[in-house]
């Protein structure tokens, strides 16, 4: 069975995102559909993939709501493997 991470991301197409104490803020003259393809191409290279979108009652935000295959210890950046013996 596939094991996966999640990452909730608060979108205000106005011109901010945040995500887990990170801020992405839209630039000068940036189109808001621009805006979060970028955010979302940046996460799209860390092997994110969008697996739901939830619209608030806010006009113009959403909860994004994104997930990506669980890395093994092993695999997780920082984390050393424990070896057994």
């Amino acid at each position: 069975m596939a094991s996966w991470e999640y990452k909730i991301a608060y979108v205000d197409f106005r011109g901010r995102i945040s995500s887990e104490g990170s801020e992405f803020i839209r630039q000068p003259g940036e189109h808001r559909t621009s805006f979060a393809r970028r955010y979302l191409d940046v996460l799209g290279q860390e092997g994110w993939e969008v697996a739901a979108v939830q619209p608030l009652t806010r006009f113009g935000t959403s909860y994004f709501v994104l997930k990506r295959p669980a890395l093994s210890p092993a695999e997780r950046p920082g984390k050393a493997a424990k070896k057994e013996g």
